[in-house]
């Protein structure tokens, strides 16, 4: 159940601005990594607040325009496929989670980042192993990095037909390494990720 349980705990150990971390498009064949922060207000109640992944794609839409609208301070931010490519994708996740806290208009002192590596910040925090579905703030901050990844993917779809990129969001379906196979990588595509192509020759 997602609650403010982890924002509580950071409260009652003294700190004030507890932000939530998540990423989206870890796994995917093809475009950047998105990471947001989210502070929300104490206690805020969203209604339907979940992990992304398990919500339909209006419910997101609904809660993305929501929680912009009530968040303290959020930053979305990405690292792009060439920094995927050069760094490889954990390094460039974190990259990214980096950017969307220091793109922050209010400046936390607490930070909860979903999984399980909390590193290389420069403010206190914790990792939350399956965050998303139990932080309040990191369920907002998947649903944000989630939103926006998909409608980035919409856009790389329209510049780079024939991938099927708008439908499965870049992840190995069947159907995106079937047209891999065709088409040959796109410019989006990281490289560390289609390795089978060399296999298969």
């Amino acid at each position: 159940m997602v609650d403010f349980s982890f924002e509580e705990q950071a409260h009652q150990q003294g700190y004030k601005t507890v932000c939530g971390i998540d990423e989206a498009g870890r796994g995917p064949l093809c475009g950047p990594v998105v990471a947001a922060a989210c502070i929300l207000p104490d206690g805020l109640i969203i209604e339907g607040l979940n992990d992304s992944k398990k919500l339909t794609p209006k419910k997101r839409d609904m809660l993305f325009d929501e929680i912009r609208e009530s968040a303290i301070s959020f930053c979305v931010a990405e690292s792009s496929v060439e920094e995927i490519n050069e760094l490889n994708i954990l390094e460039a996740t974190l990259l990214a989670m980096r950017r969307a806290v220091e793109g922050l208009s209010v400046k936390p002192d607490y930070l909860l980042v979903d999984g399980n590596i909390f590193r290389d910040f420069n403010t206190d925090g914790r990792s939350v192993i399956g965050g998303d579905a139990a932080s309040a703030s990191i369920a907002a901050a998947s649903i944000l990095a989630k939103v926006t990844r998909d409608r980035l993917c919409e856009e790389l779809d329209r510049k780079y037909p024939g991938y099927g990129i708008a439908k499965h969001k870049g992840y190995g379906t069947k159907a995106h390494m079937d047209a891999l196979r065709e088409l040959g990588p796109a410019p989006i595509h990281r490289r560390q990720f289609i390795r089978f192509l060399e296999k298969d020759k």
